[in-house]
């Protein structure tokens, strides 16, 4: 099976889900509208044999005020993943279908997703921060986010470790 075959079969199956194909280097990938994005996933599990989701992950595209997020169920039957991109409106509380209903997986990637994009996976059973405390203000993979100075009184360190030295490589080479 081929991605090309897959796109034939989704776009018979759910016209209304208007699934297409994008030609991006390095890889082509499938552009689905977030309302359909259940359905194409379920079929994809149910009759194309996609057993698992081997990553879901979020994209600012902060020049075009677009947020994406990024499927990749994967088939061991046919040795393939399916790149799958729902692009949204970059507002605050952008929803998307949660397809952890399908997807086990999903459930920890849709919580790292909302945590560091702010993207609200509407249907999830426990959305909260999964890597920053619960009182974090804003999505630090964000575009335009500006990291605070301080949190609740601390520091926040922009670097680990010695700084670097004036005049020296951050990275141990010569200057």
């Amino acid at each position: 099976m081929t991605l090309d075959e897959v796109l034939a079969k989704l776009q018979s199956r759910f016209p209304q889900a208007g699934v297409q194909k994008v030609d991006t280097q390095p890889d082509a990938h499938l552009s689905v509208d977030a309302k359909g994005i259940l359905e194409v996933l379920r079929f994809l599990r149910d009759e194309l044999q996609f057993e698992t989701l081997a990553n879901l992950g979020g994209v600012d595209l902060l020049a075009e005020s677009k947020l994406v997020v990024v499927y990749h169920p994967f088939s061991y039957t046919h040795k393939l993943i399916v790149p799958l991109k729902v692009t949204v409106n970059r507002e605050v509380g952008v929803k998307v279908p949660s397809v952890c209903s399908i997807y086990k997986a999903a459930n920890w990637l849709e919580r790292e997703t909302y945590d560091m994009f702010g993207i609200d996976f509407e249907g999830h059973p426990d959305l909260r921060r999964i890597l920053l405390p619960d009182d974090w203000k804003g999505y630090p993979l964000l575009r335009d986010y500006k990291t605070p100075d301080y949190y609740n009184g601390m520091p926040i360190p922009l670097y680990f470790g010695d700084p670097p030295d004036e005049g020296k490589p951050a990275h141990g080479g010569e200057a």
